[in-house]
């Protein structure tokens, strides 16, 4: 069976970012070859948005990681890119308090409080943040619910890096509500579970979902190779407690994978021109010039392209990953 996998680890570990360049790296101007790599980023994700509410005026966009695009500076007393802000209606946040270095330990006080102004200023512009901690001790879990929920944030506590499983604690969604979820403000609580592994067939993963009482759920547009359909997901916008919530679709638009639809036999890195080195921390990954009409092509504008089947399919929202993928060509 098929296994997706969270890229944050690997990522960090294939971009060669010292440990203490997260606080540090605050260029915003054009980087090497004349390419304002930060810039591009938001205009690919700002087209993408508005292309996605020409046809779902409610559809919902979160980037995950790359808080740095909020700012000019990249810091979170640089000045807002307010026009980007106005896009985005959350932000996807990983380690902000556990996970950063390891599962289960605490990030380190730079980073952590380079990626807390980062995300505060989100919530200033009305942008909610969803954080992913990567813990399992008990008192890890419960303290970073408490430290999430202190700044303001929706947070999951993911006891399993490859996010593959509904965790056993607590064994109700922290700060569990029957409130009916129209909009990511609404939520207190969120599951993020984009990989199948774990579960036997489509069926087995959707009842398991369906079963649990999250206001939110990312999931992947696939159970392997089987894309979810329109009633599937239907099923899962409402808790067996009756109340309504949100189904957000994980997409990845800052590298190119080859277990896609989209992927074709013969290419290679060069071919297209626009593929770029395989991460070899995860095969069958690769980076990609996300700034090249092709590749956006790929992703949304068109009949066939990733987000509009996402669309057709009836998720609320999407979750793009790989948003950090600048930090990659400015290095």
């Amino acid at each position: 069976m098929f296994s997706y996998r969270n890229v944050k680890v690997g990522i960090l570990l294939y971009l060669l970012i010292p440990i203490m360049g997260c606080a540090s790296n605050d260029v915003s101007g054009p980087a090497s070859g004349n390419i304002d790599y930060r810039l591009e980023m938001r205009s690919f994700i700002t087209d993408l948005g508005i292309y996605a509410r020409d046809i779902n005026s409610s559809f919902i966009i979160i980037p995950q990681n790359g808080q740095e695009l909020i700012t000019d500076t990249g810091n979170g007393d640089g000045n807002p890119m307010a026009d980007y802000l106005a896009v985005i209606d959350a932000t996807g946040r990983e380690d902000m308090f556990y996970g950063y270095n390891n599962d289960d330990e605490a990030t380190p006080d730079e980073e952590m409080l380079h990626l807390l102004d980062l995300c505060l200023l989100c919530e200033q512009y009305g942008v909610e943040v969803l954080a992913t901690d990567y813990c399992s001790a008990q008192s890890k879990v419960d303290d970073s619910y408490a430290l999430n929920e202190q700044n303001g944030f929706i947070s999951f506590a993911a006891d399993e890096r490859d996010l593959n499983n509904i965790p056993d604690y607590p064994a109700s969604p922290y700060n569990e509500n029957n409130n009916d979820i129209i909009s990511v403000s609404d939520a207190q609580n969120f599951l993020y579970l984009i990989n199948s592994e774990n579960y036997n067939n489509k069926q087995e993963f959707i009842d398991a979902v369906a079963q649990t009482n999250y206001d939110a759920v990312i999931i992947d547009l696939y159970y392997n190779d089987d894309s979810f359909t329109p009633a599937e997901i239907e099923r899962l916008k409402t808790k067996p407690n009756g109340g309504s919530r949100l189904v957000f679709c994980y997409m990845s638009i800052g590298e190119a994978e080859d277990y896609r639809y989209y992927w074709q036999s013969g290419w290679e890195v060069g071919n297209p021109d626009w593929l770029n080195a395989e991460n070899p921390y995860w095969a069958g990954n690769y980076k990609v010039n996300y700034w090249d009409s092709e590749w956006q092509s790929i992703i949304f504008g068109n009949q066939e392209s990733y987000l509009k089947k996402i669309l057709d399919v009836g998720f609320d929202g999407v979750y793009l990953d790989i948003v950090d993928a600048f930090e990659y060509f400015e290095e």
